[in-house]
């Protein structure tokens, strides 16, 4: 029988090995141990809302879009987002400009 690992917490590569009581990640050489609790960071909006993939945000601040001349305008308001690790840690798509990732310290949680 073959035992099913849980992808790598780091990188998410599903291309992970026990070596002893370790799972180990040859993609990022990250090493933890099985049944670890993954530390799951919260994400907070501007003001300290906890935001959640689907949840609707309003963007407070206008910001230049990199690479063109476009700018992501005070108050639009973004449908949908979905929550990544990284430094932009939202992907959306914006109505009139496309699919972007911003950084949630740009964004209000909009009460549905």
């Amino acid at each position: 029988m073959t035992e099913t690992l849980p992808p790598c917490p780091e990188c998410r590569s599903v291309y992970v090995y026990r070596a002893d009581a370790l799972l180990t990640c040859p993609e990022c050489g990250h090493e933890w141990q099985p049944g670890e609790a993954e530390a799951g960071v919260e994400v907070r909006d501007s003001v300290g809302n906890v935001l959640r993939d689907g949840d609707t945000v309003t963007v407070i601040k206008d910001l230049k879009v990199k690479g063109s001349s476009l700018v992501v305008k005070v108050g639009t308001k973004v449908r949908g987002i979905r929550l990544v690790d990284g430094d932009h840690d939202i992907d959306c798509k914006i109505p009139g400009i496309g699919q972007m990732g911003l950084k949630s310290q740009f964004v209000k949680k909009v009460a549905e």
